[in-house]
């Protein structure tokens, strides 16, 4: 550090006030995160005051994350003090530990929901399903947080045209009373329509170039966005969705869908489909190989999201192993998507939702599918794609 100083001529902070800070970062998301898997851990005394410690019979357990961010948690007035990133650096917030509103919604039943599919995996993570949880509780949780989220999305060449559409339903039913920024990545910048957004929402613009292939398109948003995420997006936002442009929203897509990180099921594969039987890539050659007899599920890469850095890990991840591959002369199955499951496969999503969070426009919707929230449409591919969709 000290060293760092003298060749940048500049204070830096300590690593000791580095670490307190990220701490209290870490332990601030997951404490307003119930979902996550360590939520317990970060338990209130009766009094409000100050978190439950947590036992520790040997120095190196002590000294571990879950320990320490409890105790540097600290307190005034009855409320807890944490640090979040801001644009600025490090800011305190206060949060409260009791509610301070009454919310009025239906009385949670252990008796009753829904029977025709499975609402919870095999990690436990929750499986998302209409009836499966209640907006109005889910968003209050979410709200009190006030997290920022990314969108990011790619319209390069013809793909501009969905622009409008995305963006005039995601103000309908996406996240709506969050704040929310659409990161539009697109060579063609005069093509990003004007649209009327809500309060706390905004639209950043992104140059990127055009390309001959779609799969370079789609194996360049891993790219782009790694790139973009370590010079923008870190300091603007605390959850990050990647979506698909060419999709339109027709029903609420909220504060359900956040989670440290949140995958959603591939609308071809989820039903009785032999794990064997999934499009995984099964070239061994490639960084995204999956063997047989290995898998849990089928996800998509239309539509996933989570903490953003969890999600910088994510997509980095995807980057590098393609990058890996083109090294070695070759090309995953389903690009970034077989990347995407071969990490899933390993570090398992904390929520996983179902097909309603991505169905198509040329599929019939099955009984079991209650509400599509949002649907890629039909589009002739050899039209719209740079290399006529092959």
């Amino acid at each position: 550090m000290k060293i760092a100083q003298k060749i940048t001529c500049s204070s830096l902070p300590s690593i000791e006030d580095i670490y307190i800070r990220r701490c209290r970062s870490c332990a601030a998301c997951i404490m307003g995160d119930p979902t996550h898997l360590a939520h317990g851990l970060f338990a209130p005394l009766p009094s409000g005051k100050r978190l439950q410690s947590m036992k520790a019979r040997t120095t190196r357990l002590r000294r571990s994350f879950y320990p320490e961010a409890s105790s540097l948690c600290l307190h005034k007035k009855s409320r807890l003090i944490l640090q979040v990133r801001s644009k600025s650096g490090f800011c305190e917030i206060k949060q409260s530990i009791k509610l301070t509103f009454r919310l009025k919604y239906a009385q949670p039943s252990t008796q009753k929901g829904r029977t025709d599919v499975n609402s919870v995996t095999n990690w436990n993570a929750p499986l998302v399903w209409e009836e499966t949880f209640d907006p109005v509780v889910i968003d209050a949780i979410y709200k009190k947080m006030d997290p920022r989220v990314a969108v990011v999305v790619f319209a390069v060449g013809k793909y501009t045209r969905f622009l409008k559409g995305f963006l005039e339903s995601g103000e309908n039913y996406f996240l709506v009373g969050f704040r929310v920024t659409y990161y539009i990545f697109t060579d063609n910048e005069d093509n990003v329509p004007k649209i009327e957004l809500g309060e706390g929402r905004k639209i950043s613009v992104i140059t990127v170039p055009s390309a001959k292939r779609w799969q370079d398109v789609v194996l360049g948003r891993m790219k782009w966005t790694t790139i973009t995420i370590d010079k923008q997006i870190r300091n603007e936002a605390d959850y990050l969705f990647m979506m698909d442009i060419d999709s339109v929203f027709h029903n609420r897509f909220g504060a359900e869908s956040l989670s440290q990180l949140s995958a959603v099921l591939h609308r071809g594969y989820y039903k009785a489909t032999h794990r064997d039987k999934f499009p995984y890539e099964r070239r061994p050659a490639s960084k995204a190989y999956i063997p047989a007899g290995e898998g849990d599920y089928y996800y998509t890469a239309a539509v996933w999201g989570g903490y953003l850095e969890e999600m910088y890990k994510l997509v980095k991840y995807c980057y590098v192993q393609s990058e890996e591959d083109a090294k070695n002369k070759i090309e995953a199955v389903w690009q970034e998507e077989s990347h995407l499951n071969k990490y899933l496969l390993y570090n398992k999503p904390t929520k996983v939702l179902s097909p309603e969070y991505l169905w198509s426009d040329y599929d019939q919707i099955p009984s079991d599918i209650k509400v599509v929230r949002i649907s890629q449409l039909v589009k002739n591919y050899a039209e719209v794609r740079p290399n006529g969709g092959q």
